[in-house]
């Protein structure tokens, strides 16, 4: 069930645990080696978050702000959501093949939680 998105611009819908949607938020999608290097780097916040994929662990090293991150598995299942603040080295997941970064604080907003999950809308070119 492997997934392959292009770098663009989508959509994060957040399903709870057997609920409908709970949040749609704008995405930005990180696919390629250079736009997943960059990432949130030098930026001061982001309009909703970004996916970074195939991915399983993050850095904020010479981030500007903290971040909420979240663990996806194959299925777009959230398996650890975590904040960190500049200057952090996550731990690696080994169930995590995605993750969705935000500006601290609103994936809670979201209802990004352990046990829910996600979907990823892409826009047309």
């Amino acid at each position: 069930m492997g997934r392959r998105w292009r770098d663009g611009r989508g959509e994060l819908v957040v399903h709870g645990r057997g609920e409908g949607p709970s949040a749609t938020v704008p995405l930005e999608i990180a696919t390629s080696y250079r736009a997943r290097t960059k990432g949130l780097l030098g930026r001061d916040s982001v309009d909703g978050a970004i996916l970074l994929s195939p991915a399983n662990s993050v850095h904020t090293f010479r981030m500007r702000m903290p971040i909420d991150v979240a663990y996806l598995d194959r299925h777009l299942r959230v398996i650890a959501v975590r904040t960190m603040r500049p200057g952090r080295l996550g731990m690696p997941r080994l169930r995590a093949r995605h993750v969705v970064e935000a500006n601290a604080g609103v994936m809670r907003e979201w209802g990004v939680r352990e046990g829910a999950w996600v979907e990823v809308v892409v826009h047309g070119r």
